[in-house]
């Protein structure tokens, strides 16, 4: 985090605290972009950042078949996003739903995770025809809030009444934020999505305000800060940060929550910019190390594994099995069997074959619909993000 010097030369009226007719207190943010002084801690922050993503943009380019890591990548993005919200899903879970396994999990819980990876891809497939603008993020809040608890929230629809944010139970009076009201939406949703197109900025730093901003305006019911989460990963990519969706914050947020939420508070309370810019550019980083070393680690054991089937007669099947195990390392015969029109029995032996060489094994105990999977990638996707000396990312 930043020195108190930092703050000190960084800090700016972030907005004005406005007392309404009904009694409360509601906090309507000044627009986008605050003064920032470039102290030589901050500049080191951003140097910082942008090189390990400029590293983990020339991985992304080299991979075989960038697509392969998207699809995991996707949902463990949207496992630690919607998990700060409260769900408890894992990501072992997501994707052996996904391929057809029973899982114990609340199907509610795993409904909201799904509706994360449904936003996410649509999102990335519609910045190619569309900017990120006020219509982009509605489209994105409808996929979002689809069907799951908090659809009377609206979905896809800015809020006309007032929300806040507080403990269960509190009422505005006593909420710990208080966004602007309904009749001052318009006016602060205009600004945001005129900063959205401001290209002054280092990319890093313009997103870390943006998220800042749009979290601060709050504009729907309820959702926000997951479509938040979400923007991050589309404005990297619109403009080109990196070639593939590979770099997602919200593993960080979620193990450093108290800073997470604390960083963006200072902001509306202090106007400690550098704060959060410190805090965010050092989760882009970690996060970016992170990214790096299971693409990297994850693309080593597919080419191992691709090389190993290479020289066995017989196996065309199992070779293209070994890209699904990539996008997904659960699999189910009859999800194969659709997915590479193949016959069942075929894809019994090349599951076979993969059983053999130690790449996949069945985990359902089940005599029919048998569920296989190959642990090796679940395990890379799943290990915790290591932790620097001293229990800091």
């Amino acid at each position: 985090m930043s020195t108190t010097s930092d703050k000190q030369k960084t800090a700016s009226q972030p907005g004005r605290w406005i007392k309404t007719l009904e009694g409360y207190r509601a906090f309507y943010p000044i627009p986008l972009p605050p003064p920032i002084v470039w102290t030589q801690s901050l500049a080191v922050a951003l140097a910082n950042a942008s090189t390990l993503v400029g590293k983990l943009a020339g991985e992304g380019k080299r991979l075989p078949n960038p697509h392969v890591l998207i699809r995991p990548f996707v949902r463990r993005e949207a496992v630690f996003s919607s998990r700060i919200e409260g769900t408890r899903s894992t990501l072992g879970e997501l994707l052996a739903a996904e391929a057809g396994a029973a899982v114990e999990r609340s199907p509610d819980d795993l409904r909201e995770v799904g509706n994360y990876v449904v936003a996410l891809e649509y999102g990335i497939e519609r910045i190619k025809t569309l900017p990120l603008s006020l219509r982009l993020v509605r489209e994105l809040h409808e996929k979002l809030m689809a069907g799951v608890r908090g659809q009377h929230a609206t979905p896809g629809e800015f809020r006309r009444t007032q929300n806040w944010i507080g403990r269960p139970g509190d009422t505005l009076a006593q909420a710990a934020y208080v966004p602007p009201p309904p009749d001052a939406l318009g006016e602060h949703l205009a600004a945001w999505e005129k900063f959205l197109h401001d290209r002054m900025l280092p990319p890093l730093v313009h997103a870390a305000l943006s998220h800042y901003q749009f979290e601060a305006i709050h504009p729907f019911l309820d959702g926000n800060g997951r479509v938040g989460r979400l923007l991050i990963t589309l404005e990297l990519c619109e403009r080109d940060i990196l070639p593939a969706p590979l770099l997602y914050l919200s593993a960080f947020f979620e193990a450093t929550r108290a800073e997470y939420y604390g960083g963006l508070r200072a902001v509306s309370e202090s106007g400690d910019w550098a704060g959060w810019l410190h805090y965010f550019l050092n989760g882009v980083a970690r996060q970016a190390e992170d990214a790096l070393s299971r693409a990297e680690r994850i693309n080593a054991l597919l080419t191992r594994w691709r090389e190993g089937l290479a020289g066995d007669a017989g196996a065309k099947v199992a070779f293209q099995m070994v890209d699904i195990l990539g996008a997904n390392p659960f699999i189910t015969a009859r999800g194969v069997e659709q997915r590479l029109g193949v016959v069942f029995n075929t894809v019994m032996r090349a599951i076979g074959q993969l059983e053999k060489r130690g790449i996949v094994q069945e985990i359902s105990g089940a005599r029919r619909d048998r569920v296989y999977c190959a642990k090796g990638l679940l395990d890379i996707l799943e290990e915790p993000a290591q932790l620097l000396p001293g229990g800091r990312f």
